[in-house]
């Protein structure tokens, strides 16, 4: 089933004087269930998109559909409530808060929906556990390692039960061991419950494990290729 659907996007900086294109008259569609590896070089226009999929930049013209609803046309607050309740977003900087122990950090966005505690705690100790920290529920993330902390952000981007989750270069700060602890979590979670990522990443086991690759140069698909 069809999630995202881009038509005609386009990113220009300095449009006044002389045009940067970091997205190029993109056409794109994601699917529910992948498992989606963005790749190019630097500048190439990844992050960008990501942005832009995420609601977190505005592009300069295009549209991006999210189970049909043009997140484009959206106003500030309808996009944020949107956001929140349709879109996990994954750093490579991790984004906890630091004064919040971990259960905190994964349960603030269902706090902003109004959801009961009782929910809440039930399915941050479930997101906890499916990402191997059930027994850290009550550590700061100055107390958890790097993989850990990203673990945390990925229980997180969950809490909501996103349409899908955008992983900017997730696994840029770890160590070889934590990276791949935190692929094979991203794509258990992706095979068993059927979760979307979409990655953003330099990283070649991050795309080993993709099973679709979208190649990116100068703000235009230069490659999009399926894997078996």
């Amino acid at each position: 089933m069809k999630i995202i659907e881009i038509k005609n996007l386009s990113k220009v900086y300095d449009e006044k004087t002389v045009p940067v294109y970091a997205l190029n008259g993109m056409d794109l569609i994601f699917s529910e269930g992948e498992f989606t590896s963005i790749v190019g070089p630097s500048g190439s226009g990844k992050t960008t998109l990501l942005n832009l999929l995420g609601g977190l930049d505005t592009p300069s013209s295009g549209e991006i559909k999210i189970d049909n609803t043009d997140i484009t046309s959206l106003k500030s607050r309808k996009l944020i409530d949107f956001r929140m309740k349709n879109i996990g977003f994954v750093f490579q900087s991790f984004n906890l808060i630091p004064v919040l122990t971990a259960k905190e950090n994964v349960e603030f966005i269902m706090q902003l929906q109004g959801v009961s505690k009782e929910q809440r705690d039930k399915r941050t100790l479930e997101l906890l556990v499916s990402v191997g920290l059930g027994d850290k529920i009550n550590t700061r993330p100055n107390k958890l390692s790097g993989g850990q902390q990203q673990r945390v952000a990925v229980a997180r981007a969950l809490a909501s039960k996103p349409k899908f989750i955008l992983a900017d270069e997730p696994t840029a700060n770890l160590d070889s061991k934590s990276a791949e602890n935190l692929l094979g979590i991203m794509e258990k979670l992706n095979r068993e419950e059927n979760i979307t990522f979409i990655f953003s990443t330099h990283d070649a086991r991050v795309v080993a494990k993709a099973r679709r690759v979208i190649t990116l140069e100068d703000g235009k698909i230069v490659g999009d290729v399926l894997k078996n």
